[in-house]
């Protein structure tokens, strides 16, 4: 790509293609007021004022809109930047759009907004990562944390390691260059900066798994018998009644999934066939139960459920076998019809323990302390910080057998630049292409 198109003035529709009661389109670039003018009814005379009139193709209007510009670079983006605010309908957005682009624009690329926004210094790497993390937010607790990174929560603690790292870096290397004026810190210092250092980044990657969980989300399949009380639980954990439930069994003869936030953890819940013998069941059920099979094999986590008036029958133990080496919670059911409560005992009919499922739930699939960071990070994150990590160990290992601090040093460097990936100092091409590509148009 050469440098002049990758600053031209660029457009897009940075709202979803729907009916809705607003659209909104983006220009960005030096010959935004320039494009914006051409195709709107009034003067355009300064940035921080909102306009009122009408998007025009020639004599014809084509629609009511808002108009706010911005000037450089008190913007999104950096640069000039105009956002029409239409109607929503499709061919309305879409219409004034294309005009942009007859004025004087190119549509923009994937998450081009965003990537001036961090070419111009507006924002970096890990905050432009975190608009991207915000976007797609599948819990409350993951959009916080991602909004929290937008401020720079994630950025701050990094910029803070790294300031510890530049610092050492810079007293050795000011000793090697000016050995008469300027004395080697002692190797005691050395070890206890390095080490310190490696403690705040075993700290942010405690957390890895609690982040990556609250982006991903993790699927939970609940097993058992027909007739377990496996849908009456799904309907309880989503507080709807989404599944079928009678007392006749094989009732649920196809797997049923839906999206739940367990305290800020987003799951895909998965309403399961009750797995039984295939013999003188239909073509449907059997079908049913291969499925349960195979999502039980996919899930993350299983509730594995049975009857507790029953008891944990030769059946339930058959079931138990196919599961008991994956992660699983035990789970008697209808603990209001039956006192007798060796496991783990739920009622989805008095709503007993529910909410203690939703805890363990939790427990299982995320550390507790993870949970109470400011920040989360991504798996590029991750991987840089692993990087300085081990960076960080060669040098300390280095500093322990008293080898020469230039040597030291480079290990030091090493982890430096590891850091300065995260908020994109040091950034490939391919790198950032990739990370921006990932975004939708218009952001």
């Amino acid at each position: 790509m050469n440098i002049n198109y990758e600053f031209e003035t660029i457009a897009a529709i940075a709202t979803p293609i729907a009916t809705g009661g607003v659209g909104v389109i983006r220009i960005s670039g030096a010959d935004a007021f320039l494009v914006a003018q051409k195709i709107f009814s009034k003067p355009v005379k300064e940035a921080g004022k909102i306009y009122h009139g009408w998007v025009i193709d020639g004599e014809t209007k084509i629609d009511e809109v808002v108009l706010l510009p911005f000037k450089s670079p008190k913007s999104y983006t950096g640069e000039d930047v105009v956002e029409i605010q239409c109607h929503g309908g499709i061919k309305v957005v879409q219409k004034i759009l294309s005009l942009t682009l007859k004025n004087g624009a190119r549509i923009a690329e994937r998450g081009e907004f965003t990537k001036r926004a961090f070419l111009n210094h507006k924002i970096d790497l890990s905050q432009a990562e975190a608009v991207l993390d915000l976007i797609h937010a599948r819990s409350e607790n993951f959009a916080q944390k991602s909004a929290n990174n937008l401020s720079g929560a994630l950025a701050i603690e990094i910029g803070s390691i790294r300031s510890n790292i530049f610092n050492l870096l810079s007293r050795i290397t000011a000793a090697i260059d000016f050995p008469e004026d300027v004395a080697e810190p002692e190797y005691a210092f050395i070890k206890n900066e390095i080490e310190a250092c490696i403690k705040k980044i075993e700290k942010i990657l405690a957390s890895a798994k609690a982040s990556n969980v609250l982006r991903q989300g993790i699927k939970i399949a609940i097993a058992g018998r027909p007739n377990a009380g496996k849908s009456s639980l799904f309907n309880a954990l989503l507080n709807l009644d989404r599944a079928i439930v009678t007392d006749i069994p094989g009732t649920t003869r196809d797997v049923i999934q839906e999206t739940i936030d367990i305290n800020g953890i987003p799951a895909t819940l998965i309403d399961t066939a009750g797995i039984r013998e295939n013999s003188g069941l239909d073509k449907v059920e059997i079908i049913g139960i291969d499925y349960t099979k195979k999502y039980v094999e996919n899930s993350d986590l299983i509730l594995f459920l049975y009857d507790s008036n029953s008891g944990f029958t030769d059946d339930d133990e058959k079931i138990y076998e196919l599961i008991k080496n994956r992660p699983h919670i035990k789970i008697a059911t209808k603990s209001d019809l039956n006192k007798i409560q060796e496991d783990f005992c739920i009622s989805t009919k008095t709503g007993e323990n529910i909410d203690a499922l939703k805890d363990k739930i939790t427990k299982l699939v995320i550390d507790k302390n993870a949970t109470e960071t400011e920040f989360t990070t991504n798996q590029r994150q991750q991987d840089c910080l692993q990087k300085a990590l081990e960076s960080l160990q060669i040098a300390l290992d280095a500093t322990n057998a008293f080898e020469l601090q230039d040597l030291i040093s480079i290990d030091i460097k090493s982890a430096l630049m590891s850091l300065d990936e995260i908020t994109g100092e040091v950034i490939t091409d391919d790198i950032l292409n990739n990370i921006f590509e990932n975004f939708c148009i218009g952001k």
